[in-house]
């Protein structure tokens, strides 16, 4: 087996979120493949207790505390030059110190860095097969942070897409090759980066069909009898904090005039203040962190993602739709899910369109046909081993020469 360093900016365990999921089923299939040595940051406390669970697949471990607030001073500093606010952030000496004994003392001969943050630690590795997975095209998710935040934030985050993208052009042309988590977010950078287009192409996330089924049997969390809307994810995220705000505003009172009978359950860990007030208006629940969100999907009447600003794939879409939930998401939502509008998901626009799809499901045998279609297309499209396998494919093929 080869040796292989796996960057990421965050410990890749447990996959219970977005990068989280995509980042721990990335190691552990290569950990199949390879002896993999992982260079990474903890920024939450109580993820140390799991740095012993990623050793289990690894040969070696670097793991580096990171604290949130110092890390966002440090950022500040790069705003006097032409540095990504994103690099600054995740700059740390240790981890260049062992990224390059590493590189002096074992054979490297294939490297895997998960976001444009951690390729600073790999810029001067150039004789390995070097492959960045950008997930997502991070410099376009600041330019719609840009648009929806006031001055001055909005300008800082303007000048973060601009310098990110000029990164995340430099990176691409260097590596042999960049991923994206769907064929959308590809092409988007295909235009944003054309000197790299034939080095850019995508994997698809994948769900644990086995774990995420709906032939468990789940407590129901739930008061009987009640029908309810669910929206689950990381609650301190602020598109997830947007999402949730909008549908309580705009949506969910015209669906309470139709059916005042109707709850909205947020599920999801760290709920910013903003989350728990809206838990004051009548029929809106905030559970904070829980053990496990099955059984809130299998037990909702109709999951919701309601997101104005997205980027690549929604897990909690694919994770809905595994569980056989008819999912209503909007536009942003639905990119880079390859599902049959109307069939396997209903795709939502304006606020009383979102109501009125809703009131449709909630009063229709559809949604049972919806579900299992939905995780039909789960099955067929958005299995980690198939999508994984890409990656493999990418690393054994002939490394093509790096462009100046």
């Amino acid at each position: 087996m080869k040796n292989l360093l796996y960057l990421a900016h965050r410990i890749p365990y447990p996959p219970n979120k977005g990068d989280k999921i995509r980042s721990f089923h990335l190691l552990q299939y290569l950990s199949k493949h390879y002896r993999v040595y992982l260079g990474t940051f903890i920024d939450n406390e109580e993820d140390w207790q799991y740095e012993n669970e990623v050793r289990k697949y690894c040969q070696d471990v670097c793991a580096v505390r990171l604290d949130p607030l110092s890390a966002k001073i440090k950022s500040l500093f790069a705003l006097a030059g032409n540095t990504p606010l994103t690099l600054a952030y995740y700059r740390n000496r240790k981890l260049m110190h062992w990224v390059k004994t590493l590189s002096n003392t074992e054979f490297i001969q294939d490297v895997v860095i998960f976001s444009s943050a951690m390729a600073q630690y790999a810029e001067h590795l150039s004789d390995c097969h070097r492959v960045i997975d950008f997930v997502d095209v991070d410099s376009d998710k600041w330019r719609q942070y840009a648009q929806s935040k006031p001055w001055p934030f909005n300008q800082i985050y303007h000048r973060e897409s601009k310098c990110l993208l000029d990164y995340e052009r430099k990176v691409a042309k260097k590596f042999s090759y960049a991923t994206f988590v769907s064929e959308k977010e590809a092409e988007l950078f295909r235009y944003l980066s054309p000197d790299s287009a034939d080095r850019t192409t995508f994997f698809n996330n994948g769900v644990d069909t086995d774990f995420f089924s709906p032939e468990r049997d789940y407590a129901n969390p739930y008061p009987d009898k009640k029908k309810v809307l669910v929206f689950t994810g990381a609650m301190d995220y602020w598109a997830n904090v947007d999402a949730v705000s909008w549908f309580v505003n705009e949506v969910f009172p015209i669906i309470r005039t139709k059916q005042p009978d109707v709850d909205f359950y947020i599920v999801g860990a760290k709920p910013v203040k903003q989350v728990h007030m809206l838990a004051n208006s009548p029929g809106i629940h905030v559970t904070g962190a829980v053990k496990d969100i099955r059984p809130y999907l299998m037990h909702a009447t109709v999951a919701v993602a309601p997101l104005r600003i997205a980027r690549g794939i929604q897990n909690k879409v694919l994770e809905a739709m595994a569980m056989q939930k008819p999912v209503v998401v909007s536009t942003q939502a639905m990119e880079g899910i390859h599902a049959m509008p109307d069939k396997e998901l209903i795709v939502a626009k304006e606020a009383g369109d979102f109501a009125e799809r809703i009131l449709f499901l909630l009063d229709s045998d559809k949604q049972i046909a919806m579900g299992r279609s939905a995780r039909d297309r789960v099955l067929q499209d958005y299995t980690w081993a198939a999508n994984l396998a890409r990656i493999d494919a990418l690393l054994a093929s002939p490394r093509p020469s790096a462009k100046v």
